[in-house]
């Protein structure tokens, strides 16, 4: 495991065997110096099981994103009940460093396979990541992140495309 995974997993450890927050390592991988918005997601058997993070950084350093992304996907995704501490052995655990979102002018400079997208409507922000199974077009990428942010496909939206850097 990549030691970006392996933070990700450690923080899951230790918040629900104590409850509480991992420190940032001392001397974190070079993955994890800088600020940016990280995603960190969990499956369980090949099915997602949690999935939380922040386009924009939040906190200080990529590895304190990490740490707090990590313990929301196992705690707070909306669309999952809480992680069990049962589960832990089953989970796979993967994180992926977002570049900074780029704005363009339509779905041509899109591609599902290297980037992700972020839709805004006003308020309303939708985002998905790339390279994910059955997203094989742009049009399905943006039908699925208008979907996320509640916007329907009439409104005018403002679409940005981002790159990841994925570690398992």
């Amino acid at each position: 495991m990549h030691p970006v995974a392996a933070l990700a997993r450690k923080a899951i450890d230790e918040y629900l065997a104590h409850g509480s927050v991992l420190r940032k390592p001392a001397k974190p991988a070079p993955e994890m110096d800088g600020r940016a918005g990280v995603f960190v997601c969990l499956k369980k058997r090949g099915q997602l099981r949690g999935c939380i993070g922040t386009f924009m950084p939040c906190h200080e350093s990529i590895a304190e994103e990490i740490i707090h992304n990590a313990i929301a996907a196992a705690t707070r995704d909306p669309r999952f009940a809480p992680v069990e501490t049962e589960e832990l052995s089953s989970l796979a655990c993967s994180v992926d460093v977002l570049s900074p979102p780029e704005k363009i002018d339509g779905p041509a400079g899109l591609d599902p396979r290297r980037y992700g997208v972020i839709v805004v409507c006003g308020s309303r922000k939708g985002l998905l990541l790339p390279d994910l199974e059955g997203v094989d077009s742009a049009p399905e990428q943006l039908r699925i992140a208008r979907m996320k942010a509640g916007i329907s496909p009439g409104e005018t939206i403002e679409i940005f495309r981002f790159e990841v850097r994925r570690y398992e």
